[in-house]
């Protein structure tokens, strides 16, 4: 079985040598590598040494080396193919089949780092002819040293259809459109295939490494008019676009180091910033983010920061990058994402402020959660509860999205925890005498529970308060916190409230005095026309009931209601939700509720706490 080397290098970039040898070998850090003693001979000093950022071991007693494939098969007695198949399935990896095409493919690979090197090689030098005068201007204005361009082996690709084709005719034709370097017109009707030519023209040159370092493809950028601006190698048996991130032989083992890997959005990007210091900075090559990419950056560090523009575009790839994401997260892997200031790219930040100005972008990093979490509700409107339950349906929509059933539980968790804290009724500051009149609840808040309830019960409290005016002391900060549907009802509680305020121990008739004063003894006449002695009046509304029994008996009275009120807004939240998703876990949170809520409003519950009536 053959196997393409895009495919092996990439299983060698996702299971970290050291991985697999501390299974059978007790590393221990020695700078830059780990140490400990052969597993391939006996010793007793350490001689055998891991490079995780080179991808081999080496033993420097027996003269073992290799890479993490080889030591599986030696170490585990497995055939190649096996090995393979056993380090893919660790990886996550699907192993390519078997077939005619995939031979093909593999052969074709075979020798054509040597021409995508020779490109790269003959592009450098262009770009210190003369005829790269243009590219050089360029990149001094993008302020860019020489040993900066040079150690990222920028080149150019004089504007011509056949200098690069000529240049390394040696090669041959075929090879250099196998590595996308050159394009092969159609044959339109009978007629033969015109002539190959070169795939970039007058373009700066960006050579494309794979984690080993070696070319395995080119970025352009054009020099003049033209479109596209950025131009990438095609797909080839050396290149994938959605697997490589650029720049990722260098900032690799600098942030396994710093234990920082940031992903930036261009080629430019990446070259501003290491030159400013900032050498552990990679870019995905002009797509958003893949699971592939993600997987490399997670191989590094557990939590790369994404830095894109501040701008709408940059946003959007952002938030793409983080839907991506989500089914992959696991525990030890998320992401950060770090917003530069709006018309600002990193170049440009760290030219005008300096390293530092770039650094505070990177602290202020916010986590994959907070991210989610502004993106599902920042600017979204959630005036009523239908659509604050489609607010809460989207946040468990995204939650579900992670594979990590644990993940995913405290995700959802966290996420419902935020919402119920944004949207719970907020706490009411107690009445004073001359400030405004209690919130009146939205209509039929208190008749939500029950029908037989609501306006009743309010009427109860109201009489009481008439009839036995020492209560309106008792429950005065209840009174003021009381939801009441209808305006007049709250009107008179208002009036009754600076009344007490007035005169706490007033009698019926001094109360009514103050409420005359007050224009609210109409309303207090209203309420008490309704009122029938001796039918299903309440405990504390009989003057027969004791002071202090009355007392205690209209408070538990009023928490209530009150609590009867707080429910209600979850009860709409929670129904409205349920009719989106028709889930198992929400019909158990509305029967939760709705059992909460018979037993806060149960008629029977309320009355038998204030005694019996009438």
């Amino acid at each position: 079985m053959t196997l393409a080397p895009t495919f092996l290098d990439e299983l060698r970039a996702r299971v970290a040598v050291s991985t697999v040898v501390a299974r059978r070998v007790k590393l221990t850090r020695a700078g830059r590598e780990m140490k400990g003693c052969c597993p391939f001979h006996n010793e007793k000093s350490p001689s055998f040494f891991v490079n995780d950022d080179k991808g081999f071991y080496h033993c420097f007693g027996c003269g073992a080396h290799g890479d993490v494939i080889r030591f599986v098969v030696e170490q585990e007695g497995l055939g190649f193919i096996d090995a393979v198949k056993s380090l893919a399935a660790e990886a996550g990896l699907a192993v390519p089949e078997e077939t005619p095409e995939a031979r093909e493919r593999a052969q074709a690979a075979e020798g054509l780092h040597d021409v995508t090197g020779k490109a790269a090689a003959w592009f450098s030098s262009q770009l210190r002819d003369a005829g790269g005068a243009t590219a050089r201007d360029y990149l001094a204005k993008r302020g860019l040293a020489d040993k900066t361009v040079a150690d990222f082996g920028l080149g150019y690709s004089p504007d011509s259809r056949t200098r690069l084709r000529a240049a390394l005719a040696s090669v041959g034709d075929a090879k250099l459109i196998e590595t996308g370097l050159l394009i092969q017109p159609e044959a339109e009707g009978n007629a033969k295939p015109g002539d190959p030519y070169d795939r970039f023209r007058g373009r700066l040159m960006f050579p494309i490494r794979d984690p080993r370092g070696r070319v395995i493809g080119f970025g352009g950028r054009i020099l003049g008019d033209g479109q596209p601006k950025y131009l990438n190698s095609p797909d080839t048996p050396l290149f994938d676009k959605g697997r490589t991130l650029y720049n990722l032989d260098r900032a690799g083992p600098v942030a396994r180091k710093s234990l920082r890997l940031i992903v930036v959005e261009g080629y430019m990007d990446v070259i501003g910033l290491a030159q400013a210091g900032f050498a552990d900075a990679v870019a995905p090559l002009g797509t958003a983010l893949t699971e592939a990419q993600l997987g490399l950056m997670w191989r590094i560090v557990p939590e790369p920061v994404l830095c894109f523009d501040g701008d709408a575009a940059g946003q959007r790839a952002g938030l793409r990058a983080l839907h991506r994401a989500l089914p992959l997260l696991e525990a030890g892997k998320s992401l950060r994402f770090a917003t530069l200031p709006l018309g600002k790219d990193p170049d440009d930040l760290v030219r005008a402020g300096g390293p530092a100005a770039f650094d505070a972008v990177l602290a202020a990093a916010e986590p994959l959660i907070d991210r989610l979490w502004r993106s599902e509700t920042e600017g979204v409107d959630t005036a009523t509860p239908e659509r604050r339950a489609a607010v809460l349906a989207a946040l468990d929509a995204r939650a579900a999205e992670i594979a990590d059933t644990t993940l995913q539980r405290f995700y959802r968790t966290e996420l419902r925890e935020r919402f119920y804290a944004l949207f719970k009724r907020p706490e009411r500051t107690p009445w004073q005498k001359g400030g405004p009149p209690p919130r009146a609840a939205s209509p039929g808040i208190l008749r939500a529970a029950r029908p037989d309830m609501g306006d009743a019960m309010v009427r109860q409290v109201l009489v009481a308060c008439l009839l036995r005016p020492e209560l309106i002391d008792a429950g005065f900060e209840r009174l003021a916190g009381l939801p009441v549907a209808d305006p007049a009802h709250a009107a008179l509680v208002t009036a009754l409230l600076d009344a007490a305020t007035a005169d706490p121990d007033a009698s019926p008739v001094a109360l009514r005095a103050h409420l005359d004063a007050r224009g609210a003894g109409a309303a207090a006449d209203a309420i008490l026309a309704r009122h029938r002695p001796g039918v299903g009046n309440l405990g504390f509304v009989r003057a027969s009931t004791p002071s202090a029994d009355a007392r205690e008996q209209f408070v538990k009275f009023l928490d209530a209601l009150l609590a009867t009120a707080r429910v209600g807004d979850d009860i709409a939240a929670t129904n409205s939700h349920f009719r989106m998703s028709m889930a198992e876990a929400d019909f158990d949170a509305v029967r939760r509720n709705h059992q909460a809520r018979a037993e806060l409003s149960d008629k029977d519950h309320v009355i038998g706490i204030v005694a019996d009536t009438e």
